[in-house]
């Protein structure tokens, strides 16, 4: 297991946030010191409503590092894009205060799980995209998939783009929230785990079960 795991999808609705807080959950049952964090939160006032999420299913109450700040360096209350949302309270986003942040909460936990923005291409400001950031960071990263119409095309895309971006995908986390079709479902698995393979031949992929309160604890074992 890595100190720090960065988890992206390949869109803003894959389920990034509940993939980040199932996982935060299964290395605390597992007895890993883990905390998360969210680089940048959009649309909410205060706390970021997706490290209450993630606290929500770890079971845990509000870590000091949540009230320090350390867990969500920059929260807007414009629903929009990152570089946006700053721009409109006169703030521009610092990869150096994301950076510092996530190394702090890594000298004080065993492993830190970072969620990012929307997808790859999101700009964090206006001379960087996340794409930039992971290349600068190079974080492994674990990307949120799912079965909904197009996820092939976005998925097929996100691996290609970090591939030649020199950004080490080291697992793929297929959703199936929102999955419909049961005859498109297999078909879609199997070119993931094709595609995953094309690119990293070392990556894991794990299938997530819809999650809900009652189904327990989501076995992640063979991603990290």
């Amino acid at each position: 297991m890595k100190p720090i795991y960065f988890i992206t999808a390949i869109d803003t609705d894959a389920g990034k946030t509940v993939m980040t807080g199932a996982l935060a959950n299964y290395l605390k049952q597992k007895g890993v010191n883990v905390i998360t964090q969210k680089l940048s939160q959009t649309g909410c006032e205060g706390s970021s409503e997706d490290i209450l999420a993630h606290r929500s299913m770890m079971k845990s109450e509000l870590f000091p590092e949540d009230l320090e700040g350390l867990t969500c360096p920059y929260i807007f209350s414009f629903p929009g894009s990152p570089h946006l949302a700053a721009s409109k309270e006169g703030k521009y986003i610092k990869p150096d205060v994301l950076k510092m942040a996530t190394s702090a909460l890594a000298n004080r936990y065993e492993c830190v799980l970072v969620e990012g923005v929307g997808g790859l291409m999101v700009p964090l400001n206006d001379d960087m995209l996340l794409i930039d950031y992971l290349q600068e960071c190079n974080y492994p990263v674990l990307l949120v998939t799912s079965g909904k119409l197009g996820s092939i095309n976005h998925t097929l895309m996100s691996l290609d783009v970090c591939y030649h971006c020199g950004i080490d995908v080291v697992g793929l986390i297929f959703n199936h929230f929102g999955t419909t079709n049961p005859e498109i479902t297999p078909d879609t698995i199997s070119v993931f785990r094709k595609k995953l393979h094309d690119y990293y031949p070392t990556a894991k992929m794990v299938e997530v079960p819809v999650i809900k309160e009652d189904n327990g604890l989501v076995d992640f074992s063979e991603l990290i």
